[in-house]
């Protein structure tokens, strides 16, 4: 297994929870992506639609596996600016309206300038009883960066088509938790980083194809294409997924917890998970000793879903690393729950359980 690295993990998703590449505007996350893994694979490059893709050629298996992880973000993108230099706004995959009054938010000007903002609409003090009774509608909001006038806003490189995205601090938490922005799905180019990382010195029998995918907050995009340039014989999208392991969630309900490892899917609403995947997931975990759970069915969807549709059919699972409050400005998540992912990944590709289609 995988040695301990945490302080190694932690460092990493720290870097990559602080870039913002919002759907369809990732270079930044690509740009340092690449620096990270430049030299360690045997060919890399972007595709036509902005996903960073890289090959590490195996040593005569028969196998193509594509691991994925997209680097998008939910965000938003100015829709109007004010005469006096207030932005309206419009979201960019699936926020939870209720989080967002008042958060902080950062623009991103054409420049790749970043302007701090809030997110504000009619003071409180001026709403009658039954408005307050009812949530805020995004059209109802704005974003206030602190500009007096429309022509400062623009002179800033900020117009129509600017994007930008809720921003909220990285902090440790005891037990080596984190909190932070972008988890979804950072937490994923973080743990193949660490598996390029691995194989370009420990070469695979196997051929690995690496898709840092775009766009999967507004329908897995970058994902489907990757597959069809990339060819896989078989796939794992290693995702954030929900843990609602909190108050006032019933069992029964919760589709994955933190500290029990990453959860393996069986069914989503994108797909279901191919059996032979998950054998030999699940039998390489045991015979390594890493921990792992199942998420419950059917929440969520992911990149599987298109991944496991391209060309004939590519045989297609999930592993996830359980965040708690994801899709909202700030998430929690373990970081023993991130190594534990990447050993599993690890043993996936490795496969001491020598699991094969024919079993």
């Amino acid at each position: 297994m995988l040695e301990n690295d945490f302080e190694g993990i932690k460092k990493l998703q720290r870097q990559l929870s602080e870039l913002i590449g919002v759907s369809g505007y990732e270079k930044p996350v690509i740009d340092f992506i690449y620096g990270q893994i430049e030299g360690l694979v045997d060919k890399t490059w972007i595709d036509p639609l902005g996903s960073l893709l890289a090959i590490i050629e195996g040593k005569g298996g028969k196998e193509r596996i594509m691991i994925d992880g997209h680097v998008d973000e939910i965000g938003f993108m100015v829709s109007y600016i004010d005469p006096k230099g207030f932005l309206r706004f419009v979201p960019i995959g699936g926020w939870d309206s209720r989080t967002l009054l008042a958060q902080s938010v950062k623009v991103l000007a054409n420049d790749n300038n970043e302007f701090h903002g809030i997110i504000g609409s009619k003071p409180p003090h001026l709403t009658t009883e039954s408005e307050r009774k009812n949530a805020v509608k995004i059209s109802d909001m704005y974003i206030d960066i602190g500009m007096s006038t429309k022509d400062a806003v623009i002179s800033n490189g900020i117009q129509i088509g600017s994007v930008g995205t809720l921003y909220d601090p990285f902090v440790e938490f005891p037990n080596n938790m984190v909190k932070g922005k972008a988890f979804d799905d950072r937490t994923a180019v973080n743990v193949l980083i660490h598996l390029i990382k691995e194989f370009s010195v420990n070469r695979p029998s196997d051929t690995l194809l690496f898709s840092f995918s775009t766009q999967e907050e507004v329908g897995g995009r970058g994902a489907g294409a990757a597959a069809f340039t990339l060819e896989p014989t078989m796939a794992l999208a290693i995702e954030n997924t929900t843990a609602a392991d909190v108050p006032g969630i019933k069992d029964s309900e919760c589709p994955a917890y933190i500290g029990k490892g990453p959860a393996i899917s069986v069914a989503d609403r994108s797909m279901i998970a191919h059996p032979f995947i998950n054998k030999r997931l699940i039998d390489n975990a045991k015979h390594e000793n890493i921990p792992y759970h199942i998420k419950k069915p059917i929440f969520g969807g992911t990149n599987a879903g298109r991944i496991h549709q391209s060309r004939g059919g590519v045989p297609s699972s999930v592993v996830s690393v359980p965040c708690r409050y994801i899709h909202s400005p700030t998430s929690l998540l373990s970081l023993e729950d991130i190594h534990h992912t990447i050993a599993l990944v690890s043993a996936f590709i490795r496969n001491p359980a020598k699991v094969h289609f024919n079993q």
